[in-house]
């Protein structure tokens, strides 16, 4: 890929950031049948793409604040995905308890219109529960006082591995895609007009151009830095909003279906997830000043997050129980006159500037395709593109495959499984865990190097394996067996794997809640 990305060709489309909106981007182009380089300056997914609250979703939410529209685009979307990445996308059933009278009926009303809206792609229908079958369904609730609640249906997914498998089905059709590989400048023809980008591969240092009828900037929470690459006096665009999630064990919930708090004090709604074996609770809306590219949560977000839980399961969460935390940031647009980022808008917002650059922000995780069609449709037109329609509705992602058990933790590999499972055959040295607590073995670790793209200990196990965000502490002691693996596929040596860990270690502190620090 670094090759051919720096082979001195020009492409239809350069492709700036390898979050769910860029690597959209470079799916749906290439897909068309136009060729296509994408770079990205840490890891695919390494910012807000794999952070999200793991729900492919309508967002109930956004019907609450009116926003027909989103919602029911997001649905549409919410059923696409489920088509094209069935190994990847689940249905999950959520509920909303009642503690209150009014709340059943209220709550029950809006999810009858959010299955309405969701039409033939719904996922299944809503209903009333009293409390027993509440209780029945989610062992871990808070009985005191339950009056019963409603139930709905949304989508569940790995947003990590999605993103991998996007990228893998780009170069499936010839995409180029290159991680650490960051945009250092852009640079335009003799009328001032965006012709390619000056970039350097963070491996090696070496720098190169690369050449493009059009610049696409999908970078999230840096697209102002990037469209000032462009433009140095740009206004700013985006507001960054820090959301956090906190990991607990799966007994928390004691059940496979998920709770919804429907309105918490900030405004938002706080949901907590099985997944992957683990209880997921968050999130939080906190308004920042600049982005950064690992955001730390606040002891104030902690706190938030563990008293709201607190008020619904029956065994309150303390801090001795978190086994990872994570926090992600929203690249929302910034309105006149918006109270707070929770009132923002998650629609997406299409901007190009008057050399050419094309900007690509905001969004929602779920809208990407859709996100990416517009993105595309307007390239086209700015680089004097042949029109050709988009087909990525009903494009299998890489590894398509209806899975047996979703509960499985290779089942996120679909179709490559047996593949994978060749290799283990071959090197059976591979075959045990990296460590006693996670799932990841060392032939997912080999895996994810050889066909998956993973330079550094960080990408196997933030994003090829979930293991950071499942447990931080176990990640952190299998860091060294991680890099030992790495080292002899890539060819490094034991000075690289040192570094890797060292780093690996740094970097993995944000995720390592440690309650005597509080």
């Amino acid at each position: 890929m670094i090759e051919r990305a720096f082979a001195g060709n020009r492409f239809d489309l350069v492709v700036v950031g390898g979050g769910a909106s860029g690597v959209g981007v470079a799916l749906d182009a290439a897909s068309r049948g136009y060729s296509v380089c994408l770079v990205e300056q840490a890891d695919f997914g390494k910012g807000t793409s794999s952070r999200s609250t793991k729900l492919v979703h309508g967002g109930v939410r956004y019907l609450q604040q009116g926003d027909v529209k989103l919602v029911t685009e997001a649905l549409r979307e919410r059923g696409v995905l489920r088509d094209n990445a069935p190994h990847l996308v689940r249905d999950l059933e959520l509920i909303i308890p009642s503690y209150a009278f009014w709340e059943k009926p209220f709550y029950g009303i809006g999810l009858k219109l959010y299955d309405w809206l969701a039409g033939r792609r719904g996922f299944g229908g809503s209903r009333l529960l009293g409390a027993a079958e509440v209780r029945a369904k989610v062992p871990g609730v808070r009985s005191d006082g339950l009056l019963g609640g409603v139930l709905y249906h949304d989508g569940q997914f790995d947003d990590a591995r999605l993103l991998v498998s996007l990228a893998l089905t780009a170069a499936d059709y010839g995409a180029v895609l290159v991680n650490h590989c960051r945009c250092e400048g852009v640079t335009k023809d003799a009328d001032g007009r965006v012709d390619g980008i000056k970039v350097r591969d963070l491996e090696t240092g070496r720098e190169a151009g690369i050449g493009a009828r059009a610049v696409i900037n999908a970078t999230g929470v840096f697209t102002d830095a990037v469209r000032r690459l462009d433009t140095p006096e740009s206004p700013a665009l985006v507001a960054p909003s820090q959301g956090v999630h906190l990991v607990l064990d799966a007994h928390f919930l004691a059940g496979q279906t998920a709770l919804l708090v429907p309105r918490t004090p900030d405004g938002r709604v706080l949901f907590a997830i099985p997944w992957h074996g683990r209880t997921v609770v968050g999130t939080t809306d906190t308004a920042l000043e600049a982005p950064t590219l690992e955001p730390r949560a606040t002891e104030d977000e902690v706190s938030f997050i563990l008293e709201t839980a607190a008020g619904y399961l029956a065994r309150a969460p303390r801090r001795e129980d978190v086994r990872a935390v994570f926090a992600g940031i929203r690249p929302l647009v910034q309105a006149a006159g918006a109270e707070s980022t929770a009132a923002l808008s998650r629609d997406h917002t299409l901007l190009v500037s008057s050399s050419g650059m094309i900007t690509l922000t905001g969004g929602k995780w779920t809208t990407y395709r859709n996100m990416a069609e517009d993105c595309v449709n307007r390239a086209a037109e700015v680089a004097g593109l042949a029109s050709r329609t988009c087909v990525t509705q009903r494009l299998p992602v890489h590894g398509a495959m209806k899975a047996a058990d979703l509960a499985d933790p290779r089942s996120v590999y679909g179709s490559d499984r047996g593949r994978l499972e060749d290799l283990q055959r071959a090197e059976p040295r591979l075959a045990g865990p990296v460590h006693p607590g996670l799932t990841a073995s060392g032939v997912e670790v080999a895996w994810a190097v050889d066909v998956e793209m993973a330079r550094t200990v960080e990408d196997v196990l933030a994003r090829r394996t979930r293991a950071l965000l499942l447990d931080a502490d176990a990640a952190v002691a299998a860091a060294p067996a991680v890099a030992r693996i790495m080292a002899e596929r890539l060819g490094r040596d034991q000075n690289w794997a040192r570094d890797q860990v060292a780093d690996f270690r740094r970097m993995a502190r944000a995720y390592q809640y440690r309650p005597e620090a509080a």
